[in-house]
């Protein structure tokens, strides 16, 4: 059996979005945050959010035959708390390499810390642009989307033929790069129109052509429970998620 059904979740809004925006309208270099990215927490709008999301898996949850979630904490109470009255455990798949994109020497910066403080990198990601720019110590886009390959090339023949991912906005984006195919051009392209909100679904499927997309960043499942709509982009680059 392979894989005909993927659903991509963000986990909610976290402690980290918020005080990244709150750094980026202030002008701040720096992100207060003392914590390490693997252990940032939801908010408060985040929990309402993924418990928000619990209408949502209630209503798909005959059709959804496996869970598949990053190891970072924001990630998994999500799905956690989505999942409060849901399937046991034995259903749910942790995998690291479904983590947030690491940073490098850039985490807790804002885009004007990194100008300020590393302006040889900003250079270099003028230079090589958003897909190829390596951080020290951290991961290019196209460093996450060869380990998603690596997920894939196992999730896509999981006994399962549907599948929900709850992970993080580049995660998502680099996912639906990987299974459309897209070109470095057309993911940046597809992005630059496109943000991933926080605890919403987007939704792939396999055809005799390959995989399309349903739908992609939907958030009416937030909006009928009454639950915020946000999205935390922080550049969609250099900032935590």
């Amino acid at each position: 059996m392979a894989l005909t059904r993927l659903w991509l979740i963000r986990h909610g809004e976290s402690l980290g979005n918020v005080a990244a925006t709150r750094a980026e309208e202030a002008g701040a270099e720096a992100i207060d945050l003392d914590l390490r990215d693997a252990d940032v927490p939801l908010s408060p709008t985040g929990e309402e959010q993924a418990r928000a999301l619990g209408g949502w898996m209630r209503e798909h949850r005959g059709e959804i035959g496996e869970f598949w979630v990053s190891p970072y904490l924001r990630a998994r109470q999500t799905l956690a708390l989505s999942l409060e009255d849901g399937p046991p455990r034995s259903s749910t798949l942790v995998d690291e390499r479904l983590r947030d994109r690491e940073l490098g020497i850039l985490d807790l910066l804002t885009w004007q810390g990194v100008q300020q403080r590393h302006p040889e990198e900003a250079a270099r990601r003028r230079r090589l642009g958003k897909y190829y720019h390596r951080p020290p110590g951290g991961e290019s886009w196209a460093d996450v989307a060869l380990r998603l390959r690596s997920f894939l090339h196992d999730a896509l023949d999981r006994p399962a033929d549907t599948a929900v991912v709850v992970a993080h906005d580049a995660v998502v984006m680099l996912l639906v790069a990987v299974l459309l195919p897209l070109t470095e051009a057309e993911l940046l392209d597809f992005a630059s129109t496109r943000t991933v909100r926080n605890a919403s679904v987007t939704e792939l499927v396999r055809t005799d052509s390959g995989w399309r997309v349903e739908q992609f960043s939907a958030v009416d499942h937030l909006e009928r429970e009454g639950a915020d709509v946000t999205v935390h982009s922080g550049d969609d680059d250099d900032q935590p998620r």
